[in-house]
């Protein structure tokens, strides 16, 4: 329901001098509202600010039950400022005009376009203090160019999944420290909440219907967007899933800092990767299969030929030699599949690209099949799949419909199983993401561990004795053990190196690795030493 602006609003607003509306200030100026008052019975755990001075959101608990709660409070229109809202949408809809070239800030432009016009018209609408032009134009970026009602959410960095199960059902998110917790936004109507699914999704570029009511698609930043619409499918409505995409991507650096890798872990597939090894990684649903194929990605040789193949692009590469391909869903109904374009086809075309990695973000069909084929002629693979552990993985891969004969499982260099784990830190149960072990395949059901994570300590154990990939490498290049050993020990060294420097970011790791490889020797000696300056920019890209 709309709310009023309280009184007590109203006298903080008197304190600030705000600037006049048809003047353009050199930014903006609104105060921030004083926060809603959390429900009795509940603890104020964390509260911070989602957009000053619109939108904040309290975590909150329920000391009896010990459940947590997502509370957003938002700034409201009241009764007053609703109407004139609603002929502002009208007056904005007809006047704003397409950008005449492509623009990285849709929002920017159309804060821009929208004061203008509502300058303009701001007489005619009526008079309103200049806070209610401000609420007014920030509901409006919101519904029009923003995710409407849930636009908060999606501005909250801590947030990695959205989900709405339907109508009165309140909206679920999956907070980073607090995981899975319930929010106080709730639909209740039908027609609000697939208004809302079919604006997400035309603003991904795809379809939705109640002939199409289940679309997988890419929202404007790269989120991922799962919808079943209406209740063709679903008997509570419609429901979807938002999958957060990091704006600053994880780094193999940033998973070693988490404790996902340990630097002689990520010294290992450094190696590994320059050698073309091909790499699995497995895992469950939000196991962080994803999140390492990324980061793993970033210790890819520079100047490779990198494709990617997914269906939704989730990926993001710090490579300028990298080719993007995307999976498209059919137009037809049943056996009539107009258009469509699988992973399969995808796999197939990127052979005639001559990749030196080829990349899936995941496999589950017969797709398997043609990249298996591409490992045995010398190309790099990696790739995610849906598996517990390597002996899982072995049994889908090598039944239907993937089918891949037991003879081909070895050209699967090296498997990796990322898990979800929990534990108790400062007397409170964490959720971590963690490298249960990591394997090499000798032959089919011939595997041998390198890494196992040991959950007491929180370490990881190594083992190279029986490691098949080195004495390769080694016969590969013509480099004895013993030189190969010390490369492996340069390499972990300038990884803990990048991290005494506090050099995280993806786009910094892939030029301290290019300048690794430019000039190993005088860049590891110069590291070793700390004369920094000439790397200095890397730290702040």
């Amino acid at each position: 329901m709309p709310q009023k602006t309280s009184s007590k609003l109203k006298n903080f607003m008197k304190k600030i001098k705000l600037p006049k509306f048809g003047k353009k200030p050199k930014r903006r100026i609104v105060p921030t509202p004083p926060p809603k008052p959390v429900p009795r019975g509940l603890k104020v755990i964390e509260r911070y600010p989602l957009y000053e001075p619109f939108a904040h959101v309290a975590i909150v608990q329920n000391p009896k039950t010990g459940e947590y709660k997502y509370m957003l409070d938002e700034l409201q229109l009241d009764p007053l400022e609703q109407g004139i809202y609603n002929r502002v949408l009208d007056i904005l809809l007809s006047e704003i005009e397409s950008p005449k070239q492509e623009i990285e800030d849709p929002r920017k432009f159309f804060a821009t376009e929208a004061r203008e016009i509502v300058d303009k018209y701001r007489i005619s609408l009526g008079w309103l203090p200049d806070v209610s032009w401000y609420k007014i134009l920030y509901h409006a970026e919101r519904d029009l160019v923003g995710f409407g009602r849930i636009d908060p959410l999606m501005r909250d960095p801590n947030i990695e999944d959205i989900s709405c199960d339907g109508i009165k059902k309140p909206v679920y998110i999956w907070h980073r420290k607090h995981e899975s917790i319930e929010t106080n936004l709730v639909f209740y109507e039908d027609s609000e909440l697939d208004n809302t699914v079919v604006k997400l999704v035309h603003m991904a570029g795809k379809h939705v219907s109640s002939a199409f009511p289940i679309v997988d698609a890419s929202l404007p930043g790269k989120h991922r967007l799962a919808v079943c619409y209406r209740r063709e499918i679903t008997p509570f409505g419609t429901a979807f899933t938002i999958r957060k995409f990091r704006e600053d991507p994880y780094s193999i650096i940033d998973l070693i800092n988490l404790g996902t890798f340990s630097e002689e872990m990520a010294a290992y597939f450094w190696i590994c990767l320059e050698n073309r090894a091909s790499i699995m990684i497995l895992g469950g649903t939000a196991a962080g299969k994803t999140t390492a194929l990324n980061a793993l990605a970033c210790l890819i040789k520079p100047g490779s030929k990198i494709i990617t193949i997914e269906e939704t692009a989730e990926l993001n590469l710090s490579h300028e030699n990298w080719v993007s391909l995307i999976a498209r869903r059919s137009y037809g109904l049943g056996e009539n599949q107009t258009g469509e374009v699988t992973l399969f086809d995808l796999v197939k075309t990127s052979m005639r690209h001559r990749p030196d990695v080829l990349v899936v973000g995941e496999i589950r069909g017969n797709e398997a099949y043609v990249m298996f084929q591409a490992m045995a002629t010398g190309h790099g693979g990696m790739s995610t799949m849906h598996a517990e552990d390597i002996d899982s993985a072995v049994k889908r891969l090598t039944q239907k419909p993937m089918d891949i004969a037991p003879a081909y499982i070895p050209l699967m260099n090296i498997v990796l199983s990322v898990q979800r784990v929990h534990k108790k830190v400062e007397d409170e149960t964490k959720a971590f993401r963690r490298v249960m072990e990591v394997n090499e395949v000798a032959n089919y059901e011939d595997y041998r561990r390198m890494f196992k994570w040991k959950a007491a300590e929180d370490i990881y154990q190594s083992s190279f004795n029986d490691s098949v990939m080195f004495p390769y490498v080694s016969e590969r290049t013509g480099v004895s053990r013993n030189s190969l050993q010390k490369e492996f020990d340069q390499r972990r060294n300038v990884l803990h190196w990048m991290r005494e420097q506090n050099i995280r970011s993806y786009k910094g790791v892939a030029a301290i690795i290019a300048e690794y490889y430019a000039r190993p020797e005088e860049f590891y000696e110069k590291a070793s030493i700390g004369e920094i300056e000439t790397l200095a920019t890397a730290r702040h890209t």
